[in-house]
């Protein structure tokens, strides 16, 4: 296992500039009243899902998952499986995990995306790299209350 100082810790923050628009047809600022982005039931997930991207959501104020069909696989696990965060955490790498968590604390602090490729332990067994990008949600307080974005199977990148 490698040490956390050498992990590809791909990130940014801002993720994306107030106000650019993403390639999903997404506007991500936190200076809006109500955070002014699409509904992830508006986006086409089949279209994401053909470039190997799915959708997930973190509500903070209960820690529950959404996660969209591309997650799920690339987790290994079945779709109707009920994934609490503290079991979905669980399957990233001890260095992966830690950063993550440093990454994601900080974002809900300070309003700010992230990118990490992160290494996790699928449910079946084996390792897969995935790039995680996450992004607040806010509410018109500005008061972070989700957090959304996009996981990508990454590891045909890492070999």
């Amino acid at each position: 296992m490698r040490p956390i100082q050498s992990l590809p810790l791909t990130h940014s923050w801002p993720l994306f500039e107030r106000g650019q628009r993403f390639d999903l047809g997404c506007v991500y600022s936190c200076d809006a009243p109500a955070w002014a982005v699409s509904d992830i039931g508006s986006i086409d997930e089949e279209a994401l899902a053909r470039r190997g991207i799915g959708l997930w959501e973190c509500d903070l104020s209960d820690d529950s998952l959404t996660w969209s069909a591309k997650v799920y696989d690339a987790f290994g696990l079945p779709l109707d499986a009920r994934v609490t965060r503290a079991e979905a955490v669980a399957l990233y790498r001890e260095d992966s995990r830690a950063a993550m968590e440093r990454l994601r604390a900080y974002a809900i602090k300070h309003r700010r995306g992230f990118t990490l490729d992160a290494a996790i332990r699928p449910d079946q067994g084996g390792q897969r790299w995935i790039r995680l990008m996450a992004a607040p949600m806010c509410d018109g307080s500005g008061r972070v209350v989700r957090l959304r974005g996009l996981k990508q199977d990454i590891s045909h990148e890492y070999g």
